[in-house]
């Protein structure tokens, strides 16, 4: 069986075993190639954002992992991660440091807040890695 088809079908049975809760290191991962790719690094989102207050810095710090054939954090991937809003009804802007360096297999962003109220998730990409979008989270206003 080609590892992307194996990948995909151990992907799905976690899903369901999860409940689809988006938990732990769950995000929709387009990286590992196809037929023929050459392609061994995926990323996933391994520290959720979670929902926060507008302007607010997203807590804890959002961790994305860039694995190996393994499935493991790849400590020798030399590159960096990206991050945007996926989902955005509300036109808002994703502020902080939106590109970092990968160290030892895992991109930690700590310093993420968005500027509107409402329901967003967010997609990670990395060359040579592919792309994962992580769970929903809510932006929530500040209290008067």
């Amino acid at each position: 069986m080609h590892p992307m088809r194996f990948t995909m079908i151990t992907a799905a049975a976690l899903l369901v075993a999860c409940g689809g809760t988006g938990s732990g290191l769950m995000g929709i991962s387009t990286g590992g190639g196809g037929e023929g790719g050459t392609n061994s690094h995926t990323v996933g989102f391994t520290v959720q954002p979670r929902g926060a207050t507008v302007g607010d810095v997203i807590t804890p710090a959002i961790q994305v992992a860039v694995r190996d054939t393994s499935g493991n954090p790849d400590p020798n991937f030399v590159g960096t991660v990206s991050v945007a809003l996926g989902t955005n009804l509300s036109g808002a802007f994703l502020s902080g440091s939106r590109t970092v360096t990968v160290v030892s297999g895992i991109a930690l962003f700590g310093d993420l807040s968005v500027d509107k109220v409402g329901t967003y998730t967010l997609i990670a990409t990395a060359t040579g890695a592919g792309s994962a979008t992580s769970a929903g989270f809510v932006i929530t206003a500040s209290a008067q």
